[in-house]
C-alpha cells in the first residue's frame, strides 16, 4: 500500500495521505488487513559503518508477470541495507554467487565478511541442519579465503531477518515496477533493475551508518575476475586436451614448450560462462562457454 501511495503522489498529482488510502482500500476489499505479529524477537545491531558485513542471498518467486519462477541474488550491506547488487537468473549456484559479488567488490572494495545461508554453494555441511565444514571449502569459500573476507554461515531463519524483510519489500514492489514499465524477458529486467530500480530503493530504504567511514578496501578489477570464478585443476591427456564439464578443451600450440602432456594446469570458468586454462602465471588458452576456442592475443599471469 505504501508502495501504491508513493506512486500516486509521485506521479498522479495526489495529496491525501496514506492513511486515508489504507483504510479506503480496507474498505473495498482491495488489500488484506496486515496478519497480527508474532513473539518479539530482538533484531541483532547492525554493523557500524559499511562494509563491515555483507549480506548475499537469493529468492525465488514470479518476478516477471505470466513468467516462469526466477531467483533474484541480492547482494546487501548490514548497516545501511543499501543493496550493491541484484540480478535475475533461472536458478542460483556458485557462478550467480560469484556475479553479485564480483560486482560489488569492483564498485565498493572488499568488505570484511559476508553472511550467506549454509546453501551447498556456500558451505560444506557434512550432516543436514549441522555446522559447516571449515576445512573443505566450496568454490566460494576458496575464493572469500583468498581474498582474505571471512565468511559467515547462518544458521537460524531469524539470523538471517533482514534479508528476509528486504526480501519481502522487493517481493513487494519490484514484480509491479517490472510489469509497469512492461518488461518480460530477463536481459530487460536486469538492466532496468541496475539502471533504474536499484537507485530508487535505495534513495527510498537504505540508511545512514552509525558510523561516517568505510571498511571496504579497494582492490584490482583483474585480480578480482581471476579469483571470483570456479577453478580446478586438471592433468592434460596425450592429446592435449582438458575434460571439464562435458567439454574436451583442446590446447592450443604453444611458443614456449613442445607439449603440455602431463603437465598440471589450472582451469577457470568464469561467471559468464567463459572458460580459461593457465600453466603456472601464464594464460595458455581461452575458451567460449560452448568450448570453442577465444584467440588469445594478450597472454596474462595468474591472480595472487
Amino acid at each position: 500500500m505504501k508502495h501504491f501511495h508513493e506512486h500516486l503522489l509521485r506521479d498522479h498529482d495526489f495529496s491525501w495521505g496514506y492513511t486515508f488510502i489504507k483504510t479506503q482500500l480496507h474498505a473495498a476489499g482491495l488489500v488484506e488487513r496486515a496478519k497480527r505479529r508474532g513473539a518479539h524477537r530482538r533484531k541483532r545491531e547492525r554493523k557500524p559503518c559499511e562494509g563491515m558485513m555483507l549480506h548475499q542471498d537469493g529468492s525465488r518467486h514470479q518476478w516477471l508477470a505470466g513468467g516462469p519462477m526466477l531467483d533474484l541474488i541480492v547482494t546487501m550491506d548490514d548497516a545501511t541495507s543499501t543493496i550493491y547488487s541484484a540480478f535475475l537468473i533461472e536458478e542460483e549456484g556458485t557462478a550467480s554467487s560469484f556475479q553479485g559479488l564480483l560486482e560489488t567488490f569492483v564498485a565498493k572494495g572488499l568488505p570484511s565478511s559476508l553472511y550467506s545461508d549454509r546453501g551447498s554453494h556456500y558451505f560444506v555441511t557434512l550432516k543436514a541442519g549441522g555446522a559447516v565444514d571449515k576445512i573443505r571449502l566450496t568454490q566460494v569459500g576458496r575464493a572469500l579465503g583468498r581474498l582474505g573476507i571471512e565468511h559467515i554461515p547462518a544458521y537460524s531463519p531469524e539470523a538471517r531477518g533482514r534479508s528476509e524483510r528486504m526480501f519481502s519489500t522487493l517481493q513487494d514492489r519490484l514484480p509491479r515496477e517490472l510489469a509497469l514499465a512492461g518488461i518480460a524477458d530477463i536481459e530487460t529486467a536486469n538492466h532496468f533493475i541496475a539502471q533504474t530500480y536499484l537507485p530508487a530503493h535505495n534513495a527510498r530504504f537504505a540508511r545512514p551508518p552509525a558510523v561516517q567511514d568505510s571498511a571496504f578496501v579497494a582492490a584490482d578489477p583483474q585480480q578480482l575476475a581471476q579469483i571470483l570464478c570456479i577453478e580446478e585443476e586438471r592433468v592434460v591427456a596425450r592429446d592435449n586436451t582438458i575434460a571439464f564439464a562435458r567439454l574436451r578443451l583442446q590446447l592450443p600450440k604453444s611458443q614456449i614448450r613442445h607439449h603440455f602432456v602431463k603437465a598440471t594446469v589450472k582451469i577457470r570458468q568464469y561467471p559468464d560462462g567463459t572458460l580459461a586454462i593457465f600453466h603456472g602465471p601464464r594464460r595458455i588458452a581461452r575458451y567460449m562457454p560452448d568450448g570453442a576456442a577465444i584467440e588469445d592475443t594478450c597472454p596474462i599471469r595468474q591472480a595472487a
